[in-house]
């Protein structure tokens, strides 16, 4: 059951950037996700490290301002590994959309890391780096 719980959330957690067809990001969604005091980390282009305020909010302006159109990202392979209570996932991804009008892909590797709390699995961790067009 608890593969089939990591794989829900991770579906909601790449699901909350989707503004398809006018579609609202779930970005307040991912606040539930997240723990609040959850580290994000972008590796490239520039390292940085954020909390889980400086990751949404420039996030859900983006994918409401029309700025990034039609966007959407989805895993397409990954590998996952439970122990009790934590578990570790590597995904690989790819994203797609129209940033200023422009056709905008790409690929990457996003590590997130899970622990079961008493309201069920939040992410505790996610590091991602983008792979060179």
């Amino acid at each position: 059951m608890s593969l089939t719980e990591i794989d829900a959330v991770t579906a909601d957690f790449f699901g909350a950037f989707d503004n398809r067809g006018g579609k609202a990001p779930g970005i307040a969604h991912l606040r539930r996700l997240l723990l609040p005091q959850a580290v994000i980390v972008v590796t490239s282009p520039q390292f940085t490290v954020l909390s889980v305020d400086e990751f949404l909010k420039p996030r859900e302006s983006l994918l409401t301002d029309g700025r990034l159109v039609d966007f959407s990202e989805w895993e397409t392979s990954a590998r996952t590994e439970l122990s009790g209570d934590l578990a570790s996932r590597l995904s690989e991804y790819r994203k797609s959309g129209l940033l200023n009008g422009r056709p905008y892909e790409g690929t990457g590797t996003k590590s997130l890391q899970f622990v079961r709390t008493p309201e069920g699995w939040r992410i505790s961790a996610v590091a991602w780096q983008d792979h060179p067009a």
